[in-house]
């Protein structure tokens, strides 16, 4: 399944916090841009970031502006270890 990606002018960022994640991988299945990284933990496929990548070494994140927020909620959401967050930004367009 495809789903449309279209700038709504909404901004998020959606972070994983690396320290708590396990990669169980739940998050895959939900949105399709978290891959599998090196060290066997959730990454992004960052075709859609309106940025770059952050990372350190406790997270790893990315900004989207793309009308996908439900799924990287639902991603968060499926996570056991609540590892994943979805902020949204005010003023970001």
């Amino acid at each position: 399944m495809t789903t449309e990606r279209l700038d709504t002018g909404t901004t998020y960022r959606v972070s994983v916090d690396l320290n708590a994640c396990d990669g169980v991988f739940a998050c895959l299945v939900r949105d399709d841009r978290f891959v599998e990284a090196d060290g066997g933990l959730v990454g992004f496929d960052l075709t859609d970031a309106v940025d770059p990548v952050e990372r350190t070494a406790d997270e790893v994140a990315a900004t989207f502006r793309d009308g996908r927020i439900d799924e990287a909620q639902a991603a968060a959401a499926a996570c056991p270890l609540d590892a994943i967050t979805v902020e949204e930004r005010e003023g970001e367009a």
